[in-house]
């Protein structure tokens, strides 16, 4: 499709700068650029009618890492890296809270708990006896006096999970629609303009300008390219990110639901929290790495079939229930959990890589990926 001279001349001309993918990261990036460079040309390029990827398919985790990710972290990171990590996520997520407001977010701190199976009595053993360890590691990144992490009696009544849990009081959760909208409105009222259903296909130098290919056909040229694409990074780079695809469903609401809070299982492996009295349940990706190790949005019968199966057994195993809805989202993950913002030539830079961790670090990421760019 050819644009006219009146679609060339508003949206596709004189731009400064260019970002690919309107998630968390591109608008964060383009809300930072605006305060950065007040007159220049702002243009936000999303493949999807939506954000694609995870910023509006997440389950909408405010979250840090559990007692169990934080050990499995500290086997390929030092201390001083994984701290450097939590530091990040918290910082992250106070600067979307800033940005947005906790109303806007529909931000609430009901508290994270990390449940252990019956079946892997080794894991829940490790993480009660490093439970002072990871406190003491990790105090300074919460500037608090508490202890981040606190081991308690289930107070839900969970089945087939042992009897007690580890609680992380600072842990909360959004509701994700709302916050892409927020995103959304006010880079609008910034005048950045945000060009859905226009996928950036390739880029290539052009004297001192970058080409882009839009759509497999059109070329446009910005003067500066940031590349907050995540999960589907791979497409245009060549950095070690990698996308991993995460599956999710969420029941019809449940009368008198008293579960509330986000919960951790099996490493991450597996989440759930409440949503409007509803149970909002996610995950299974270890069932089947080489298979969800894609860019395809999709379902498969062996993870919806073992997230059905934990409802029934482990969450609402005296209640019934419905399925309303099933999704899945697209992640970037790596064989590090540090994000991955840098220049990668001239005028083109990257923030890529978020580990699943996009509400608590998007902000972050996109914020540091806009102090790369100059005019």
């Amino acid at each position: 499709m050819k644009y006219s001279y009146w679609e060339h001349k508003t949206w596709f001309s004189n731009i400064d700068f260019a970002i690919v993918g309107s998630g968390i990261v591109g608008l964060s990036c383009a809300l930072t650029l605006r305060n950065k460079f007040p007159k220049s040309k702002i243009a936000v390029f999303e493949k999807g009618i939506l954000p694609s990827g995870a910023s509006t398919k997440n389950a909408g985790f405010a979250c840090f890492g559990s007692t169990s990710e934080i050990l499995d972290d500290l086997v390929n990171h030092s201390e001083e890296e994984v701290v450097a990590l939590v530091k990040k996520r918290i910082e992250g997520l106070n600067a979307l809270r800033a940005t947005l407001g906790d109303s806007a977010l529909d931000y609430q701190q009901h508290g994270g708990y990390e449940l252990f199976t019956m079946d892997k009595p080794d894991l829940y053993e490790k993480c009660l006896s490093k439970i002072d360890y990871v406190n003491e590691l990790l105090k300074d990144a919460f500037s608090s006096e508490n202890e981040v992490f606190l081991v308690k009696n289930d107070p839900f009544s969970f089945k087939n999970v042992q009897k007690q849990v580890i609680f992380n009081q600072f842990e909360g959760q959004i509701d994700t629609g709302k916050m892409m909208q927020g995103l959304i409105q006010k880079c609008i009222k910034n005048d950045i303009f945000i060009l859905n259903s226009s996928e950036i296909t390739s880029f290539s130098a052009k004297n001192d300008q970058i080409l882009l290919v839009l759509n497999n056909s059109e070329e446009i040229t910005t003067r500066q390219l940031l590349i907050a694409t995540n999960g589907f990074a791979k497409q245009l780079l060549k950095e070690d990110v990698r996308p991993a695809r995460a599956q999710v469903l969420i029941t019809k609401p449940i009368p008198s639901l008293k579960i509330q809070g986000a919960f951790h299982l099996d490493k991450g492996y597996y989440y759930f929290r409440n949503v409007n009295n509803r149970v909002l349940l996610g995950g299974g990706r270890n069932l089947d790495f080489e298979g969800e190790t894609t860019t395809q949005f999709g379902l498969t019968e062996v993870i919806q079939n073992k997230l059905e199966a934990l409802l029934k057994t482990t969450i609402l195993p005296n209640t019934t229930f419905e399925i309303d809805t099933r999704w899945s989202g697209i992640m970037g993950i790596g064989t590090q959990k540090k994000p991955i913002v840098q220049q990668l030539m001239p005028n083109v830079y990257c923030g890529v890589r978020l580990g699943g961790m996009g509400v608590a670090i998007g902000s972050s990421v996109g914020h540091q990926l806009a102090e790369l760019a100059q005019m």
